[in-house]
């Protein structure tokens, strides 16, 4: 789903001053690559739960938060923080912009953006990025879980710049894509279900719960819904994602244990259950959720001030009134210190 299609980016009435269907390509992607960031670093630490969950089986070890945390310490939930950045860098900025992009083309082509063809978009745009960010997706993966394995099994990487250059040196730049299919295929079903999903649970939630749509309560209940929804529908192949970038070579055979994602998930399910899959399930849930509902405010906030430092400042509440008037006084007050 774009976030130029959401209520509060759609374009305004004639009368107003400026356009959100006007903002520059350049705006766009920085804006949903800014987003993106922002939206990571408040739930990064789920997701190295999620991680470290998630492959506990593949370690022959039982997970545990507490002995997680004993091990490692707290600060071990940020371990991987700067590749995930970096990740949201690239994946944020590409899918978001990029769904911006080949919908606005589309609809030049076409004459009519409707369900259909924002859900191929979504498709294409979120595979297409998953692929562009998948070595520092394999970066986060690596970093996130370093630190509970054995000591004499560990990588030790020191940042994400020391596992680039070293997966590099040591493996070649192909290892930058293993497990990039799951990776592409969850990307293409998470904006499958995105579009499909939020738009409905945000007008089902205004209508039963009287939400304001789009205010911060809205979206938040309806991005949290829509996330259980792709989390259940993508969890195997992240877990399929997580294996494939995390795997060694077995020493006799110098062999991958896992070769393609449909060998993996038969593999798995075979010595361990389907629902070994859905280790770490919770956590993936919250970072899912979490992360859909930090990039859209995130992204109408930056483009807030983006319009507030371009145009009529009582125009734009009406324009995003959706955001309500409290949020615009305290956006406003940050804007004028930038004057």
């Amino acid at each position: 789903m774009s976030l130029a299609t959401r209520p509060s980016m759609r374009s305004p009435p004639q009368a107003q001053p400026t356009s959100a269907s006007a903002l520059p390509k350049s705006v766009v992607f920085a804006t949903s690559g800014l987003g993106g960031c922002i939206g990571w670093g408040m739930i990064h630490p789920a997701n190295t739960i999620a991680v470290r969950w998630n492959l506990a089986a593949m370690q022959n070890k039982k997970f545990s938060f507490n002995g997680m945390i004993a091990e490692s310490g707290w600060s071990s939930l940020y371990d991987g923080l700067a590749a995930g950045i970096l990740r949201q860098v690239f994946y944020a900025t590409s899918r978001f912009g990029l769904f911006e992009v080949f919908r606005d083309k589309l609809h030049a082509y076409r004459g009519k953006t409707d369900f259909a063809s924002r859900v191929g978009v979504g498709a294409i745009s979120g595979g297409i990025a998953a692929y562009i960010s998948c070595p520092m997706e394999v970066c986060v993966v690596r970093l996130s879980n370093d630190s509970t394995l054995p000591p004499e099994q560990r990588r030790n990487y020191t940042s994400v710049f020391n596992t680039a250059s070293r997966i590099i040196k040591e493996e070649g730049v192909s290892t930058f894509w293993r497990g990039s299919t799951p990776f592409v295929q969850r990307a293409m079903l998470v904006g499958i279900f995105q579009v499909a999903t939020l738009d409905q649970f945000k007008d089902m939630y205004a209508k039963y719960l009287h939400q304001q749509k789009d205010s911060l309560s809205n979206v938040f209940c309806s991005a949290m819904t829509s996330g259980l929804v792709y989390s259940l529908a993508t969890m195997p192949l992240e877990a399929a994602k997580n294996r494939m970038a995390f795997q060694k070579p077995c020493p006799e055979t110098g062999k991958l244990p896992y070769t393609s994602t449909m060998q993996l998930l038969q593999t798995v399910t075979k010595n361990e259950g389907f629902f070994a899959l859905y280790n770490g399930f919770f956590p993936y849930y919250v970072r899912c959720g979490g992360h859909t509902c930090n990039v859209y405010r995130c992204a109408d906030v930056t483009r807030f001030i983006f319009w507030s430092l371009n145009g009529d400042k009582a125009s734009l509440c009406k324009m995003y009134g959706l955001t309500g008037e409290a949020v615009f006084n305290e956006i406003q007050g940050i804007t004028n210190l930038l004057y």
